[in-house]
This record gives C-alpha cells, structure tokens and sequence, in this order.
C-alpha cells in the first residue's frame, strides 16, 4: 500500500481489530513468538496498536518497540495509547517504507497482516532485511495469503530464510543480502 486507507476505512478495520483482540488475545501469538526483555522491535505496519502493551511488558524498561505506519490515525492510536498507558518505551514512526531507523538495530520485526497490501514488497523487504540485525527474527503472518506464497515471497530473494512454522507465525532469520 502506497497511501493510506481512507479515515473511514481505518477506523472501520479498527473497530474490526477490538473485536479480534476480544476473541484471541494478541498475547497469545505473541507467546509464539518468544520476545525477551531487553529486544528492540519493529511493529512494521502497526495499525490501531494491538500489540503494543503486550510487547511493551514483554521486552521491559530495557527495550524498545518501533510502531511504524503509513496512515496518521494509526499513529495518532498509538501516541494516545502511549500516554494513556504511560509506555515509556514505545516510539512512534509515520513513514510507509522507510523506517528511519540505522542500520541492524532491530532484534525482532512483526510483519502481521499487511504484506499483501504492499505495491512493492521487495523494497519493503531490502528495508527490513537493512535494519534487522543479524541474528534477527522477522515474524510474519498474512492470512490473506497462502503457506507457500509466504515462503516463496519471503525466501526467494534469499535476504530471509525460514527457520520455524508456528500455529500462527512463520518465523524467518535474516540471509544474505
């Protein structure tokens, strides 16, 4: 997605998000994933913030959590939630594609749910392999899309590579460059 949805649009997806929040909780996917304190993240595409708190308390006063996206609503969402939870290591980011952020400073990026809106999910991905670190993890989940396009898209450039299907999650290292 080069441009943000509409307002209206946004706002209807988020009232979509609080009901998928009330049913599955996004601890629970999270918990798949494994985040320890201390780890910098990348919330790539981060929507209304659903993850934020649980990923605020997961990587502690010695972390940090990037919330990146496209859409000022979003962002508008999260500073709030920032404020109004007191989360003192969340920054926000509106940008569509770059991130701003130096060179492999990044120790985990959730990519949840927004893939398959990208124009151009090549130069998304040059981006994210540019920040993560080398050891890094990129969590992915799109369920508009299929297993196999999953791995295909994101391997095939061989910049990540897929090291563990979850439930919910496919968790990939960073590859060559």
């Amino acid at each position: 997605m080069d441009t943000p949805m509409s307002n209206f649009h946004f706002r209807l997806l988020s009232l979509g998000y609080k009901i998928r929040d009330l049913l599955e909780s996004r601890e629970s996917i999270l918990e798949e994933v494994n985040i320890p304190p201390g780890y910098h993240v990348l919330d790539f595409g981060c929507g209304p913030g659903s993850y934020i708190p649980p990923l605020s308390t997961m990587v502690g006063k010695s972390g940090k959590i990037y919330a990146l996206d496209i859409h000022p609503l979003a962002v508008e969402s999260v500073n709030k939630m920032i404020d109004e939870k007191s989360l003192t290591n969340v920054e926000t980011i509106l940008s569509g594609r770059d991130t701003h952020l130096p060179d492999e400073c990044i120790d985990m990026i959730l990519l949840y749910d927004i893939y398959h809106s990208f124009s151009d999910p090549d130069a998304i991905l040059h981006e994210l392999h540019r920040v993560l670190s080398p050891e890094g993890i990129l969590s992915f989940s799109d369920h508009h899309l299929q297993e196999d396009e999953i791995i295909t898209s994101l391997t095939g450039k061989q910049m990540f590579r897929l090291v563990k299907k979850g439930k919910k999650t496919f968790i990939f290292k960073k590859g060559k460059s």
